[in-house]
């Protein structure tokens, strides 16, 4: 009986498929036939020069570019990541003058001469940062999108000093999601590293 519903349920998808794909009549449109996007005035251009990852950076960019979209699509970095831009998960936290900043909540044209840390910017080589060796010795990351955030936001932790106890590093990790649920292996990787700091 299982059999004849499954062969029906794909039957009925098929011809659905089939059925719009058929209707809509529509090419899809490749992606050189689509119109290219209007490049922004002059006007609305700005030249932003920063020190990312020790390095000195220059980028010209819309003015309404965010330091996120600067870092990933002008500069290259694509470790820090775009979760739901909106500044509410803190995957795309970074150090802004050695303060976490949501990325995705700032324009990169107000920043202008400022140090960036990025998580490529973290490791010494091939050496990690110690932090960035607690989360693997803690298992603190299962999917790993949430990671990078995690661990600038972890670094500004230690460095404020808000590691006093597990409650406490809840409390100032708590604007970084991680949506596997890795929270318990998280703070204990704080924690070591704050102890060892």
């Amino acid at each position: 009986m299982s059999e004849t519903f499954d062969e029906a349920t794909t039957l009925k998808r098929r011809t659905f498929v089939a059925a719009s794909t058929a209707v809509a009549g529509l090419p899809l449109l490749s992606s050189d036939r689509l119109p290219a996007a209007a490049p922004a005035p002059a006007d609305r251009l700005s030249t932003v020069r920063l020190t990312v990852n020790g390095e000195q950076r220059t980028a010209q960019v819309d003015n309404r570019t965010s330091l996120l979209d600067l870092l990933r699509e002008h500069l290259d970095l694509p470790g820090t990541k775009k979760g739901c831009d909106q500044g509410a998960c803190g995957a795309c936290t970074v150090l802004v003058d050695d303060r976490r900043v949501n990325a995705c909540l700032t324009l990169a044209v107000m920043h202008q001469g400022a140090r960036v840390t990025t998580i490529e910017g973290l490791a010494r080589g091939e050496q990690l940062h110690p932090l960035q060796q607690a989360f693997i010795d803690h298992d603190g990351l299962q999917c790993g999108y949430c990671t990078p955030g995690q661990v600038m936001s972890g670094v500004a932790c230690i460095a404020e000093g808000h590691t006093g106890s597990r409650a406490e590093i809840r409390e100032w990790m708590s604007g970084n999601l991680c949506r596997c649920g890795a929270y318990t292996n998280i703070v204990s990787a704080i924690e070591q590293t704050a102890k060892e700091a």
